[in-house]
């Protein structure tokens, strides 16, 4: 693949690339740390014996997308793939209690997420097609009290990349939507650890599967469908009871 991967220099994103590195992949980081890029390309290079390409692109910058791709279709000579795992998470306790940060979360993981996607999409769809894989979250599936302006979010970039692959997988272009339960990353630091917790590299090893097959859903670690089938099957007054 030529692969252009949105924030791989930290957590599942970070095995994401090493594995696709190492396999012979050629990819292209993005994101918005430059000394982070680099020295994640050096990694990375030093894994798949390949040059790594770097741009710089923000979620909170839209005019960074179009450059960023540009950058990385040069780097690669051509891009089938993008990868987005990039976003921000806050508890919710700390988002009703700081409305700036609500909206900055809302913004990158909702609209400027999708602004990109669409950037991705045109550009792959210009070239006969190719994989748009974007990580929502287990937290869209269903209304939450821990997770309600998060959960909203990712609801509704899960609703949008379904939506994409309704429309455009006729026309060439594969959606893989991953939906991660608790992984224990540095986003995860502090918080209480459920059973089911995965691991990065876990999901990694999954996601390229899911790549590879152009599987429209994938759950990371694998227990998370099970569980959020049951949780969709809870009536409301349930919900409003229980704490999860």
């Amino acid at each position: 693949m030529k692969v252009a991967v949105l924030g791989a220099t930290k957590g599942m994103g970070r095995a994401l690339a090493r594995r696709m590195a190492q396999r012979g992949d050629a990819v292209a980081l993005l994101g918005r740390d430059r000394g982070d890029l680099e020295r994640s390309a050096r990694d990375l290079e030093v894994r798949g014996g390949a040059r790594v390409g770097i741009a710089i692109c923000d979620l909170e910058r839209p005019e960074t997308f179009a450059p960023a791709l540009e950058a990385a279709e040069m780097a690669l000579g051509g891009l089938d793939t993008v990868v987005v795992t990039a976003g921000l998470f806050a508890a919710q306790d700390r988002l009703e209690a700081d409305p700036e940060l609500a909206r900055r979360l809302l913004l990158v993981d909702f609209t400027n997420t999708v602004a990109f996607c669409e950037e991705a999409r045109r550009r792959l769809l210009a070239r006969g097609g190719g994989t748009l894989c974007v990580f929502s979250s287990v937290a869209g599936e269903r209304g939450r009290k821990p997770v309600v302006l998060y959960g909203a979010a990712k609801a509704g970039l899960t609703r949008y990349l379904e939506g994409l692959d309704h429309r455009f997988r006729a026309a060439g272009l594969r959606t893989v939507c991953v939906k991660p339960g608790f992984v224990r990353t540095s986003m995860t630091d502090g918080l209480p650890t459920p059973p089911f917790a995965g691991e990065p590299e876990g999901v990694a090893r999954r996601v390229l599967r899911a790549i590879d097959a152009g599987t429209p859903v994938v759950y990371a670690p694998a227990a998370w469908r099970g569980i959020m089938l049951l949780i969709r099957l809870l009536p409301r007054f349930v919900m409003r009871r229980v704490g999860f």
